[in-house]
Protein backbone atom coordinates (compact mmCIF):
# COMPACT_ATOMS: atom_id res chain seq x y z
CA UNK A 1 0.00 0.00 0.00
CA UNK A 2 1.49 3.36 -1.04
CA UNK A 3 1.30 5.50 2.06
CA UNK A 4 2.64 8.67 0.42
CA UNK A 5 -0.54 9.20 -1.63
CA UNK A 6 -2.68 8.70 1.44
CA UNK A 7 -0.45 11.04 3.43
CA UNK A 8 -0.82 13.71 0.75
CA UNK A 9 -4.60 13.36 1.03
CA UNK A 10 -4.33 13.62 4.80
CA UNK A 11 -2.44 16.91 4.53
CA UNK A 12 -4.69 18.17 1.75
CA UNK A 13 -7.81 17.77 3.88
CA UNK A 14 -6.32 18.55 7.27
CA UNK A 15 -4.66 21.77 6.12
CA UNK A 16 -7.33 22.89 3.66
CA UNK A 17 -4.99 22.82 0.68
CA UNK A 18 -7.94 22.61 -1.70
CA UNK A 19 -6.19 20.31 -4.16
CA UNK A 20 -8.17 17.78 -6.22
CA UNK A 21 -8.36 14.42 -4.45
CA UNK A 22 -6.15 11.69 -5.84
CA UNK A 23 -7.47 8.13 -6.02
CA UNK A 24 -5.83 6.03 -3.31
CA UNK A 25 -5.94 2.29 -2.73
CA UNK A 26 -9.00 1.02 -0.90
CA UNK A 27 -9.66 4.04 1.37
CA UNK A 28 -10.92 7.60 1.03
CA UNK A 29 -11.54 10.35 3.53
CA UNK A 30 -15.05 11.14 4.65
CA UNK A 31 -16.34 13.78 7.05
CA UNK A 32 -17.94 12.70 10.32
CA UNK A 33 -20.72 14.41 12.26
CA UNK A 34 -18.29 16.10 14.67
CA UNK A 35 -16.34 17.71 11.78
CA UNK A 36 -13.52 15.22 12.10
CA UNK A 37 -12.52 13.03 9.14
CA UNK A 38 -11.79 9.32 8.95
CA UNK A 39 -10.67 6.85 6.33
CA UNK A 40 -13.64 4.98 4.88
CA UNK A 41 -13.57 1.98 2.62
CA UNK A 42 -14.11 3.14 -0.93
CA UNK A 43 -17.74 2.54 -1.94
CA UNK A 44 -18.78 1.84 1.69
CA UNK A 45 -20.28 4.88 3.41
CA UNK A 46 -20.53 3.53 6.94
CA UNK A 47 -17.38 1.50 7.55
CA UNK A 48 -14.13 3.17 8.62
CA UNK A 49 -10.60 1.91 8.91
CA UNK A 50 -10.47 2.39 12.68
CA UNK A 51 -13.96 1.13 13.45
CA UNK A 52 -13.59 -2.61 12.99
CA UNK A 53 -10.84 -3.03 15.62
CA UNK A 54 -12.60 -0.56 17.91
CA UNK A 55 -15.34 -3.17 18.30
CA UNK A 56 -12.76 -5.68 19.59
CA UNK A 57 -11.32 -3.72 22.53
CA UNK A 58 -10.58 -6.21 25.31
CA UNK A 59 -12.09 -5.86 28.75
CA UNK A 60 -9.86 -3.96 31.14
CA UNK A 61 -8.48 -6.46 33.69
CA UNK A 62 -7.21 -3.66 35.91
CA UNK A 63 -10.71 -3.16 37.29
CA UNK A 64 -11.24 -6.80 38.22
CA UNK A 65 -9.60 -8.53 41.18
CA UNK A 66 -9.07 -11.87 39.44
CA UNK A 67 -9.58 -11.74 35.66
CA UNK A 68 -10.90 -15.13 34.60
CA UNK A 69 -10.39 -14.98 30.85
CA UNK A 70 -7.48 -15.64 28.53
CA UNK A 71 -6.06 -13.54 25.70
CA UNK A 72 -7.65 -14.28 22.34
CA UNK A 73 -4.26 -14.98 20.75
CA UNK A 74 -2.76 -16.99 23.62
CA UNK A 75 -2.32 -20.02 21.35
CA UNK A 76 0.05 -17.97 19.19
CA UNK A 77 1.83 -16.00 21.95
CA UNK A 78 2.25 -18.15 25.05
CA UNK A 79 3.73 -15.39 27.23
CA UNK A 80 0.83 -13.02 26.58
CA UNK A 81 -1.51 -12.21 29.49
CA UNK A 82 -4.72 -10.18 29.56
CA UNK A 83 -2.86 -7.06 30.71
CA UNK A 84 -0.46 -7.29 27.78
CA UNK A 85 -3.36 -7.93 25.39
CA UNK A 86 -4.98 -4.63 26.36
CA UNK A 87 -1.70 -2.71 25.97
CA UNK A 88 -1.14 -4.19 22.51
CA UNK A 89 -4.67 -3.18 21.57
CA UNK A 90 -3.97 0.38 22.71
CA UNK A 91 -0.92 0.45 20.43
CA UNK A 92 -2.99 -0.85 17.51
CA UNK A 93 -5.60 1.83 18.12
CA UNK A 94 -2.93 4.55 18.38
CA UNK A 95 -1.29 3.50 15.11
CA UNK A 96 -4.60 3.24 13.28
CA UNK A 97 -5.59 6.72 14.46
CA UNK A 98 -2.46 8.25 12.91
CA UNK A 99 -4.32 9.11 9.72
CA UNK A 100 -7.45 10.38 11.47
CA UNK A 101 -8.19 14.11 11.23
CA UNK A 102 -9.56 15.45 14.49
CA UNK A 103 -11.40 18.69 15.12
CA UNK A 104 -8.87 20.95 16.80
CA UNK A 105 -9.42 22.98 19.95
CA UNK A 106 -7.29 24.75 22.54
CA UNK A 107 -6.65 21.53 24.42
CA UNK A 108 -5.64 19.13 21.65
CA UNK A 109 -3.93 21.32 19.02
CA UNK A 110 -0.38 20.92 20.35
CA UNK A 111 -0.74 17.16 20.82
CA UNK A 112 -2.15 16.79 17.33
CA UNK A 113 0.77 18.68 15.79
CA UNK A 114 3.33 16.74 17.83
CA UNK A 115 1.91 13.30 17.02
CA UNK A 116 1.90 14.12 13.30
CA UNK A 117 5.40 15.58 13.54
CA UNK A 118 6.80 12.52 15.35
CA UNK A 119 5.23 10.12 12.87
CA UNK A 120 6.81 12.04 10.00
CA UNK A 121 10.23 12.13 11.68
CA UNK A 122 10.17 8.42 12.50
CA UNK A 123 9.70 7.89 8.77
CA UNK A 124 12.87 9.90 8.05
CA UNK A 125 15.45 8.53 10.47
CA UNK A 126 16.60 5.39 8.67
CA UNK A 127 17.73 7.43 5.66
CA UNK A 128 19.75 9.90 7.72
CA UNK A 129 23.49 9.33 7.26
CA UNK A 130 24.86 12.38 9.08
CA UNK A 131 23.89 10.99 12.49
CA UNK A 132 25.59 7.94 13.96
CA UNK A 133 23.64 4.88 15.07
CA UNK A 134 23.55 5.98 18.70
CA UNK A 135 22.19 9.41 17.80
CA UNK A 136 19.53 7.91 15.55
CA UNK A 137 18.48 5.50 18.29
CA UNK A 138 18.21 8.37 20.78
CA UNK A 139 15.99 10.30 18.41
CA UNK A 140 13.93 7.23 17.48
CA UNK A 141 13.16 6.65 21.17
CA UNK A 142 12.50 10.38 21.65
CA UNK A 143 10.06 10.62 18.73
CA UNK A 144 8.27 7.36 19.59
CA UNK A 145 7.83 8.44 23.19
CA UNK A 146 6.10 11.63 22.10
CA UNK A 147 4.14 9.84 19.37
CA UNK A 148 2.52 7.76 22.13
CA UNK A 149 2.47 10.51 24.76
CA UNK A 150 0.56 12.94 22.57
CA UNK A 151 -2.00 10.38 21.33
CA UNK A 152 -2.38 10.14 24.40
CA UNK A 153 -1.93 6.69 25.91
CA UNK A 154 -1.84 5.66 29.56
CA UNK A 155 1.48 5.50 31.38
CA UNK A 156 1.73 1.71 31.25
CA UNK A 157 1.39 1.67 27.46
CA UNK A 158 3.81 4.57 27.14
CA UNK A 159 6.68 2.53 28.59
CA UNK A 160 5.78 -0.93 27.27
CA UNK A 161 7.59 -0.85 23.91
CA UNK A 162 11.15 -0.56 22.68
CA UNK A 163 13.11 -0.81 19.47
CA UNK A 164 15.40 -3.76 18.78
CA UNK A 165 17.25 -2.37 15.83
CA UNK A 166 14.36 -1.23 13.65
CA UNK A 167 11.86 -3.72 15.08
CA UNK A 168 9.27 -2.39 17.51
CA UNK A 169 8.72 -4.97 20.25
CA UNK A 170 6.64 -5.35 23.38
CA UNK A 171 9.51 -5.28 25.86
CA UNK A 172 8.05 -7.61 28.50
CA UNK A 173 7.15 -10.48 26.14
CA UNK A 174 9.59 -9.76 23.29
CA UNK A 175 6.67 -9.95 20.87
CA UNK A 176 7.51 -8.22 17.59
CA UNK A 177 4.63 -5.97 16.75
CA UNK A 178 4.57 -6.66 13.01
CA UNK A 179 4.18 -10.35 13.78
CA UNK A 180 1.48 -9.69 16.37
CA UNK A 181 -0.57 -7.41 14.15
CA UNK A 182 -0.30 -9.88 11.27
CA UNK A 183 -1.55 -12.76 13.41
CA UNK A 184 -4.24 -10.52 14.93
CA UNK A 185 -5.76 -9.59 11.57
CA UNK A 186 -5.42 -13.08 10.15
CA UNK A 187 -7.12 -14.60 13.18
CA UNK A 188 -10.22 -12.40 12.93
CA UNK A 189 -10.34 -12.79 9.17
CA UNK A 190 -10.32 -16.57 9.51
CA UNK A 191 -12.74 -16.71 12.49
CA UNK A 192 -15.13 -13.99 11.42
CA UNK A 193 -18.23 -16.16 11.90
CA UNK A 194 -17.63 -16.16 15.67
CA UNK A 195 -17.86 -12.34 15.71
CA UNK A 196 -20.79 -11.72 13.39
CA UNK A 197 -22.68 -9.89 16.16
CA UNK A 198 -19.89 -7.34 16.47
CA UNK A 199 -18.04 -7.16 13.18
CA UNK A 200 -19.77 -6.00 10.02
CA UNK A 201 -16.81 -6.37 7.74
CA UNK A 202 -15.68 -8.92 5.17
CA UNK A 203 -12.50 -11.02 5.50
CA UNK A 204 -10.87 -9.30 2.52
CA UNK A 205 -11.57 -5.93 4.19
CA UNK A 206 -9.81 -7.07 7.35
CA UNK A 207 -6.87 -8.01 5.14
CA UNK A 208 -6.97 -4.54 3.61
CA UNK A 209 -6.91 -3.01 7.09
CA UNK A 210 -3.97 -5.26 7.95
CA UNK A 211 -1.98 -3.94 5.00
CA UNK A 212 -2.50 -0.31 6.08
CA UNK A 213 -1.78 -1.01 9.75
CA UNK A 214 1.43 -2.85 8.87
CA UNK A 215 2.48 -0.07 6.50
CA UNK A 216 1.92 2.53 9.24
CA UNK A 217 3.93 0.39 11.65
CA UNK A 218 6.75 -0.13 9.15
CA UNK A 219 6.82 3.61 8.53
CA UNK A 220 7.27 4.16 12.26
CA UNK A 221 10.02 1.54 12.28
CA UNK A 222 11.71 3.21 9.31
CA UNK A 223 11.40 0.15 7.07
CA UNK A 224 9.21 1.75 4.39
CA UNK A 225 10.14 4.51 1.93
CA UNK A 226 10.37 7.76 3.83
CA UNK A 227 7.50 10.20 3.55
CA UNK A 228 7.88 13.65 2.02
CA UNK A 229 5.94 16.84 2.49
CA UNK A 230 4.39 17.63 -0.92
CA UNK A 231 5.62 20.65 -2.94
CA UNK A 232 4.16 24.13 -2.89
CA UNK A 233 5.27 27.24 -4.74
CA UNK A 234 7.49 29.45 -2.63
CA UNK A 235 8.30 26.73 -0.10
CA UNK A 236 11.03 24.98 -2.08
CA UNK A 237 13.89 25.80 0.32
CA UNK A 238 11.87 25.09 3.45
CA UNK A 239 10.67 21.76 2.06
CA UNK A 240 14.16 20.71 1.05
CA UNK A 241 15.31 21.18 4.65
CA UNK A 242 12.27 19.27 5.92
CA UNK A 243 12.35 16.39 3.45
CA UNK A 244 16.12 15.83 3.58
CA UNK A 245 17.43 15.78 7.15
CA UNK A 246 20.96 15.14 5.88
CA UNK A 247 20.74 18.37 3.88
CA UNK A 248 19.57 20.27 6.97
CA UNK A 249 22.41 18.94 9.12
CA UNK A 250 25.01 19.44 6.36
CA UNK A 251 23.83 22.97 5.54
CA UNK A 252 23.88 23.93 9.20
CA UNK A 253 27.35 22.47 9.74
CA UNK A 254 28.79 24.17 6.63
CA UNK A 255 27.18 27.56 7.15
CA UNK A 256 24.38 27.84 9.69
CA UNK A 257 23.32 31.21 8.28
CA UNK A 258 22.03 29.31 5.23
CA UNK A 259 19.37 27.71 7.43
CA UNK A 260 18.65 30.98 9.26
CA UNK A 261 18.30 32.81 5.93
CA UNK A 262 15.65 30.32 4.78
CA UNK A 263 13.74 30.93 8.01
CA UNK A 264 13.96 34.67 7.41
CA UNK A 265 12.90 34.35 3.79
CA UNK A 266 9.78 32.53 4.92
CA UNK A 267 8.90 35.29 7.38
CA UNK A 268 9.47 37.98 4.76
CA UNK A 269 6.96 36.30 2.42
CA UNK A 270 3.53 37.39 3.59
CA UNK A 271 1.63 34.67 1.74
CA UNK A 272 -0.05 32.60 4.41
CA UNK A 273 -2.05 29.39 4.56
CA UNK A 274 -2.28 26.44 6.91
CA UNK A 275 0.12 24.27 4.91
CA UNK A 276 2.82 26.96 4.75
CA UNK A 277 2.46 27.51 8.49
CA UNK A 278 2.65 23.78 9.16
CA UNK A 279 5.85 23.47 7.12
CA UNK A 280 7.47 26.39 8.93
CA UNK A 281 6.54 24.96 12.31
CA UNK A 282 8.01 21.63 11.19
CA UNK A 283 11.25 23.29 10.11
CA UNK A 284 11.62 25.02 13.48
CA UNK A 285 11.04 21.79 15.37
CA UNK A 286 13.60 20.09 13.09
CA UNK A 287 16.06 22.74 14.24
CA UNK A 288 15.15 21.82 17.82
CA UNK A 289 15.37 18.06 17.34
CA UNK A 290 18.36 17.75 15.01
CA UNK A 291 20.47 20.71 16.16
CA UNK A 292 19.55 21.82 19.69
CA UNK A 293 18.98 18.23 20.86
CA UNK A 294 22.71 17.60 20.53
CA UNK A 295 24.05 21.10 21.30
CA UNK A 296 21.57 23.39 23.01
CA UNK A 297 23.92 26.38 23.08
CA UNK A 298 23.50 26.70 19.30
CA UNK A 299 20.41 28.73 20.18
CA UNK A 300 22.71 31.69 20.88
CA UNK A 301 23.64 31.82 17.18
CA UNK A 302 19.97 31.80 16.19
CA UNK A 303 19.23 34.76 18.46
CA UNK A 304 22.34 36.62 17.31
CA UNK A 305 21.29 36.23 13.68
CA UNK A 306 17.73 37.45 14.19
CA UNK A 307 18.09 40.01 16.98
CA UNK A 308 18.34 42.77 14.35
CA UNK A 309 14.77 41.91 13.33
CA UNK A 310 13.20 41.52 16.78
CA UNK A 311 9.68 40.71 15.55
CA UNK A 312 11.05 37.77 13.53
CA UNK A 313 13.20 36.67 16.45
CA UNK A 314 10.20 36.76 18.76
CA UNK A 315 8.11 34.74 16.29
CA UNK A 316 10.78 32.07 15.89
CA UNK A 317 11.65 31.77 19.58
CA UNK A 318 8.03 31.51 20.69
CA UNK A 319 7.15 28.94 18.03
CA UNK A 320 10.14 26.88 19.10
CA UNK A 321 9.10 26.99 22.74
CA UNK A 322 5.29 26.86 22.53
CA UNK A 323 4.32 24.92 19.38
CA UNK A 324 5.66 21.74 20.96
CA UNK A 325 7.28 20.58 24.19
CA UNK A 326 10.25 18.82 22.60
CA UNK A 327 12.58 21.57 23.79
CA UNK A 328 11.20 21.27 27.30
CA UNK A 329 12.14 17.58 27.36
CA UNK A 330 15.60 18.35 25.94
CA UNK A 331 16.24 20.97 28.62
CA UNK A 332 15.09 18.58 31.35
CA UNK A 333 17.33 15.78 30.04
CA UNK A 334 20.35 18.08 30.01
CA UNK A 335 19.49 19.99 33.22
CA UNK A 336 19.36 23.27 31.34
CA UNK A 337 18.02 26.30 33.22
CA UNK A 338 16.46 28.60 30.63
CA UNK A 339 16.71 31.58 32.98
CA UNK A 340 20.47 31.48 32.34
CA UNK A 341 19.73 32.28 28.68
CA UNK A 342 18.65 35.88 29.10
CA UNK A 343 19.08 36.67 25.40
CA UNK A 344 16.46 34.00 24.65
CA UNK A 345 14.07 34.79 27.49
CA UNK A 346 13.84 38.46 26.51
CA UNK A 347 11.94 37.38 23.37
CA UNK A 348 9.42 35.22 25.27
CA UNK A 349 5.78 36.18 24.91
CA UNK A 350 3.25 35.78 27.71
CA UNK A 351 2.55 32.12 26.93
CA UNK A 352 6.22 31.14 26.89
CA UNK A 353 6.81 32.99 30.15
CA UNK A 354 3.85 31.20 31.73
CA UNK A 355 5.27 27.80 30.72
CA UNK A 356 8.98 28.29 31.37
CA UNK A 357 9.45 31.04 33.95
Amino acid sequence: MKLQLLYNEYLNLKLNRGLPSVQTDYFEYGLCEDDSAELFFIDRENETFIEWADELQPNDPNYIANPNWKPVLLAFFEHLDVYDELILYYLLFTINRTMSIVKLNTYNAMNDFMKNYCFFQLAQLSDVTRLNDEQKQQLRDFFFFFYLYTHPVNEETLYSFSFRGQDLVHTKTNIHMEHYFTVYHDYYSEHLDKYRDTLFIAPHEITTCKHLTIELLRTIEGKSPKLAMPPEEGLEDVLRLINDVDYLIHSYAENKTTVFRIMGDYLSDHRSNLYREHCFRTLLQNYVCYILYFKFDEIHDLVDYFKGTPSWCETIINKIFTDAIFIQKIMRQNRIDITEYGNVVEFFDEEARRIYL
